[in-house]
Protein backbone atom coordinates (compact mmCIF):
# COMPACT_ATOMS: atom_id res chain seq x y z
CA UNK A 1 0.00 0.00 0.00
CA UNK A 2 1.71 3.48 -0.84
CA UNK A 3 0.98 6.60 0.57
CA UNK A 4 0.24 9.72 -1.71
CA UNK A 5 2.91 12.42 -1.14
CA UNK A 6 5.82 9.03 0.14
CA UNK A 7 8.62 7.74 -1.88
CA UNK A 8 9.93 11.10 -3.04
CA UNK A 9 6.28 11.58 -5.11
CA UNK A 10 5.09 15.56 -5.10
CA UNK A 11 2.87 15.98 -1.33
CA UNK A 12 -0.55 16.45 -2.73
CA UNK A 13 -1.94 20.06 -3.63
CA UNK A 14 -5.21 20.99 -1.53
CA UNK A 15 -7.98 21.89 -3.71
CA UNK A 16 -10.33 23.90 -0.53
CA UNK A 17 -12.78 21.24 -0.87
CA UNK A 18 -11.13 18.63 1.37
CA UNK A 19 -12.17 18.43 5.31
CA UNK A 20 -9.60 19.11 7.52
CA UNK A 21 -9.08 18.20 11.11
CA UNK A 22 -6.45 19.26 13.46
CA UNK A 23 -4.98 16.18 15.78
CA UNK A 24 -3.04 16.13 18.76
CA UNK A 25 -0.05 13.72 18.84
CA UNK A 26 1.07 13.44 22.76
CA UNK A 27 3.19 11.00 24.82
CA UNK A 28 5.41 10.95 27.20
CA UNK A 29 9.38 12.46 26.84
CA UNK A 30 11.16 9.96 23.72
CA UNK A 31 7.66 8.43 23.41
CA UNK A 32 8.73 8.61 19.16
CA UNK A 33 6.19 11.76 18.25
CA UNK A 34 8.84 13.82 16.48
CA UNK A 35 9.24 10.68 14.33
CA UNK A 36 6.16 9.57 14.31
CA UNK A 37 4.86 13.56 12.87
CA UNK A 38 7.76 13.67 10.45
CA UNK A 39 7.64 10.04 9.15
CA UNK A 40 3.59 10.70 8.02
CA UNK A 41 4.00 14.51 7.39
CA UNK A 42 3.72 15.05 3.36
CA UNK A 43 4.86 18.57 3.54
CA UNK A 44 7.92 19.82 5.32
CA UNK A 45 7.43 19.45 8.67
CA UNK A 46 7.74 22.06 11.38
CA UNK A 47 10.42 21.09 14.02
CA UNK A 48 11.05 22.54 17.50
CA UNK A 49 13.68 20.42 18.04
CA UNK A 50 16.86 21.09 20.59
CA UNK A 51 19.79 19.53 21.53
CA UNK A 52 19.68 18.61 25.31
CA UNK A 53 22.70 20.04 27.39
CA UNK A 54 23.61 19.64 30.79
CA UNK A 55 21.10 22.07 31.97
CA UNK A 56 18.37 19.55 31.71
CA UNK A 57 20.05 17.43 33.75
CA UNK A 58 17.98 16.10 36.74
CA UNK A 59 14.65 18.30 34.81
CA UNK A 60 14.22 15.69 31.39
CA UNK A 61 15.00 11.83 33.01
CA UNK A 62 16.22 10.51 29.68
CA UNK A 63 17.68 7.56 31.93
CA UNK A 64 17.74 4.41 29.78
CA UNK A 65 17.64 6.56 26.38
CA UNK A 66 20.84 7.06 25.47
CA UNK A 67 20.67 7.65 21.79
CA UNK A 68 18.18 10.42 22.61
CA UNK A 69 20.05 13.86 22.45
CA UNK A 70 17.27 15.79 21.33
CA UNK A 71 14.08 17.08 22.21
CA UNK A 72 11.07 18.95 21.54
CA UNK A 73 10.31 22.46 22.79
CA UNK A 74 7.50 23.76 21.67
CA UNK A 75 5.59 21.29 18.55
CA UNK A 76 6.32 19.02 15.62
CA UNK A 77 3.81 19.95 12.59
CA UNK A 78 2.93 18.08 9.58
CA UNK A 79 0.07 17.53 6.95
CA UNK A 80 -1.20 13.93 6.11
CA UNK A 81 -3.98 13.54 3.41
CA UNK A 82 -5.40 10.54 5.36
CA UNK A 83 -7.84 10.36 2.09
CA UNK A 84 -8.43 11.83 -0.97
CA UNK A 85 -11.24 14.18 0.78
CA UNK A 86 -9.64 14.30 4.50
CA UNK A 87 -6.31 16.13 5.41
CA UNK A 88 -4.96 16.04 8.97
CA UNK A 89 -3.09 18.63 10.61
CA UNK A 90 -0.72 16.69 13.24
CA UNK A 91 0.41 18.94 16.17
CA UNK A 92 3.12 16.91 18.57
CA UNK A 93 3.20 18.46 21.57
CA UNK A 94 5.73 18.24 23.82
CA UNK A 95 5.79 15.33 26.64
CA UNK A 96 7.74 16.83 29.76
CA UNK A 97 5.56 18.42 32.29
CA UNK A 98 7.47 21.72 32.20
CA UNK A 99 5.83 21.93 28.98
CA UNK A 100 2.23 21.22 29.50
CA UNK A 101 1.01 24.34 29.26
CA UNK A 102 2.47 23.73 25.66
CA UNK A 103 0.44 20.91 25.16
CA UNK A 104 -3.02 22.51 26.27
CA UNK A 105 -2.40 25.61 23.74
CA UNK A 106 -1.66 23.24 21.26
CA UNK A 107 -4.87 21.18 22.22
CA UNK A 108 -7.02 23.88 21.66
CA UNK A 109 -9.05 23.03 18.55
CA UNK A 110 -8.37 19.81 18.40
CA UNK A 111 -10.47 16.89 17.30
CA UNK A 112 -8.75 14.49 19.18
CA UNK A 113 -5.39 12.92 20.14
CA UNK A 114 -2.91 9.96 19.45
CA UNK A 115 -1.31 9.41 22.88
CA UNK A 116 1.60 7.44 22.20
CA UNK A 117 3.67 5.43 24.51
CA UNK A 118 6.95 3.53 25.09
CA UNK A 119 5.91 0.29 27.38
CA UNK A 120 9.54 0.67 28.96
CA UNK A 121 8.50 3.73 30.44
CA UNK A 122 4.67 2.96 30.88
CA UNK A 123 4.56 5.51 34.12
CA UNK A 124 5.57 8.59 32.62
CA UNK A 125 2.49 7.90 30.11
CA UNK A 126 -0.34 8.07 33.47
CA UNK A 127 0.13 12.22 33.57
CA UNK A 128 -0.89 12.46 29.93
CA UNK A 129 -3.59 10.69 29.62
CA UNK A 130 -4.49 12.47 33.17
CA UNK A 131 -4.29 15.82 31.26
CA UNK A 132 -5.99 15.07 28.19
CA UNK A 133 -9.04 13.47 29.99
CA UNK A 134 -8.72 17.11 32.01
CA UNK A 135 -8.80 18.73 28.46
CA UNK A 136 -12.35 16.46 27.64
CA UNK A 137 -10.56 15.12 24.55
CA UNK A 138 -11.43 11.69 23.01
CA UNK A 139 -7.93 10.22 22.48
CA UNK A 140 -6.86 6.64 21.00
CA UNK A 141 -3.74 5.35 22.56
CA UNK A 142 -0.95 3.74 20.19
CA UNK A 143 1.99 1.86 21.90
CA UNK A 144 5.11 2.72 19.71
CA UNK A 145 7.04 -0.63 18.99
CA UNK A 146 10.23 0.56 20.28
CA UNK A 147 13.23 -2.25 19.42
CA UNK A 148 13.98 -4.58 22.01
CA UNK A 149 10.72 -3.17 24.42
CA UNK A 150 8.91 -5.22 26.83
CA UNK A 151 5.80 -6.58 25.02
CA UNK A 152 2.71 -7.12 27.29
CA UNK A 153 -1.20 -8.80 26.81
CA UNK A 154 -3.63 -5.90 25.74
CA UNK A 155 -5.66 -6.55 28.73
CA UNK A 156 -2.33 -6.24 31.16
CA UNK A 157 -2.08 -2.84 29.76
CA UNK A 158 -5.32 -1.19 29.30
CA UNK A 159 -5.34 -2.39 33.15
CA UNK A 160 -1.91 -0.55 33.80
CA UNK A 161 -3.15 2.69 31.83
CA UNK A 162 -6.95 2.39 33.19
CA UNK A 163 -8.44 2.54 29.76
CA UNK A 164 -11.83 2.51 28.95
CA UNK A 165 -12.98 -0.02 26.73
CA UNK A 166 -14.41 2.50 24.42
CA UNK A 167 -10.57 3.75 23.89
CA UNK A 168 -8.84 2.52 21.33
CA UNK A 169 -5.57 0.92 21.81
CA UNK A 170 -3.49 0.00 19.37
CA UNK A 171 0.33 -0.91 18.41
CA UNK A 172 2.32 1.09 15.73
CA UNK A 173 6.04 1.41 14.97
CA UNK A 174 6.31 5.32 14.20
CA UNK A 175 9.12 5.05 12.24
CA UNK A 176 7.18 3.39 9.51
CA UNK A 177 4.43 5.51 7.69
CA UNK A 178 1.83 2.84 7.07
CA UNK A 179 2.03 1.49 10.59
CA UNK A 180 1.42 5.10 11.98
CA UNK A 181 -0.93 6.02 9.00
CA UNK A 182 -3.02 2.94 10.45
CA UNK A 183 -3.06 3.99 13.99
CA UNK A 184 -4.76 7.69 12.95
CA UNK A 185 -7.29 5.47 10.85
CA UNK A 186 -8.23 4.15 14.21
CA UNK A 187 -8.50 7.24 16.06
CA UNK A 188 -10.46 8.95 13.73
CA UNK A 189 -13.29 6.36 13.26
CA UNK A 190 -13.24 6.50 17.28
CA UNK A 191 -13.49 9.75 16.98
CA UNK A 192 -16.56 9.55 14.43
CA UNK A 193 -18.45 7.48 17.00
CA UNK A 194 -21.20 8.14 19.14
CA UNK A 195 -19.20 6.70 22.62
CA UNK A 196 -16.32 8.98 21.82
CA UNK A 197 -18.47 11.86 22.20
CA UNK A 198 -17.90 14.17 25.27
Amino acid sequence: MSLPGFNGSKSPILRGDERTAKVLVAGHFGAGKTTFVHGLSQIAPVSTEEVMTSAGEGIDDHAGLPQKTTTTVAMDFGRLHLADDLVLYLFGAPGQPRFFTILKDLAYGALGALVLTDTRRLQETYPILELIEQLHMPYAVAVNAFDGAPVHPEPRLRQVMDLAVTTPLVTCDAREPVSSRNALIVLIRHLLTPESAR
